[in-house]
């Protein structure tokens, strides 16, 4: 049944992409220079919900500008991960082979971005995903000021990066290129778990009937329409099925689910992940009482300006869920 198990992995990065022609076609004019030799780009900034093609597009772009381009360095950083500054400056010199002796408990933040400035190479493109988990948001701009160095920067939303910029480093990156993603529609997203069906599965699994009701299930999100299928696959080889039914795919979607959203709790940073417990272990919780809740556990609790941003993720990425006013809102988990 499964001819190239990759295809429906979500790390999978596909040399043709669908309905994001424009979104492609306006990061490739941003990044052209490099191909050129016209100067430096300006930096890119893609916002849009999670599920969107965000980073997948980002990386396929970079991907077809090394093909023209012999000489180019590129790195991607997702910024939940690698949150500190040391963490993301470590990550952008692993991306071209100078952290060898560098060492994480003993070595100053302060020689990794010496180290950066140096860096002489060839044009260096850097996407930073997720890019307003950064703790220290001034990190932005010294690499903003590395010569040489392109950054792709990518959020749900623009107000939860540049709302907690100083004003030096918002009039720097005020003249990012914008480049915004919409939810996919019912027949994008038929259209693009065709293909990967097309490229991964024997002829004639899954219909195209099979694929709008993945697409149905997944609400405009890729990353669990690709999932269900890729789930759905999996259940249909165990069971010594020929094709993918109905009956298959309503068993697979609530595993997908679960999986997408386990792979989200799981990059949390701590204080986040502190805040979802209590949220998981309330009926609804009003806002001042999760912060008071939050305070007692952790030695050094976060602003409640940036726990407002930690439930604003949270929901964006469908973990949770709020209701009523600012005043009296409340948070439920999403289950």
């Amino acid at each position: 049944m499964i001819t190239n198990a990759r295809v429906l992995q979500p790390e999978f990065i596909p040399g043709e992409v669908k309905h994001r022609d424009a979104e492609v076609s306006h990061l490739s004019d941003t990044l052209r220079p490099i191909a050129t030799n016209e100067g430096h780009p300006t930096p890119s900034f893609l916002t849009g919900p999670p599920g969107a093609g965000k980073t997948c597009i980002a990386r396929h772009t970079v991907t077809q500008l090394r093909e023209n381009v012999v000489d180019l360095n590129h790195q991607y950083v997702n910024c939940w991960e690698k949150y500190s500054r040391f963490k993301t400056l470590y990550a952008v010199l692993d991306g071209i082979n100078e952290t060898l002796d560098i060492h994480r408990q003993s070595t100053p933040r302060d020689e990794l971005l010496d180290r950066l400035r140096a860096y002489d190479g060839p044009h260096y493109v850097v996407i930073l995903d997720e890019v307003d988990q950064l703790q220290d948001k001034d990190v932005l701009y010294d690499l903003h000021r590395t010569p040489n160095l392109t950054l792709i920067l990518i959020a749900n939303r623009e107000e939860d990066v540049f709302s907690f910029l100083d004003e030096r480093l918002r009039s720097r990156l005020q003249s990012c290129v914008r480049i915004k993603f919409g939810q996919y529609n019912l027949s994008e997203l038929v259209a693009i778990l065709r293909d990967r069906a097309q490229w991964g599965l024997e002829p004639g699994v899954i219909d195209d009937d099979g694929l709008e009701k993945i697409a149905n299930h997944a609400a405009g999100d890729a990353r669990v329409a690709i999932g269900i299928l890729r789930n759905a696959t999996q259940f249909a080889v165990q069971n010594d099925h020929d094709e993918i039914t109905n009956d298959v795919i309503r068993n697979a979607v609530p595993e997908a689910i679960a999986e997408v959203q386990q792979e989200t709790t799981e990059r949390l940073t701590d204080d986040q992940q502190i805040i979802y417990e209590i949220i998981t272990g309330h009926d609804g919780i009003r806002s001042g009482d999760l912060y008071d809740e939050y305070c007692t556990r952790v030695k050094n609790p976060k602003t409640q300006r940036t726990m407002r941003n930690y439930l604003t993720k949270l929901e964006q990425y469908d973990l949770i869920r709020s209701e009523g006013n600012t005043k009296d809102r409340r948070y439920h988990p999403v289950t």
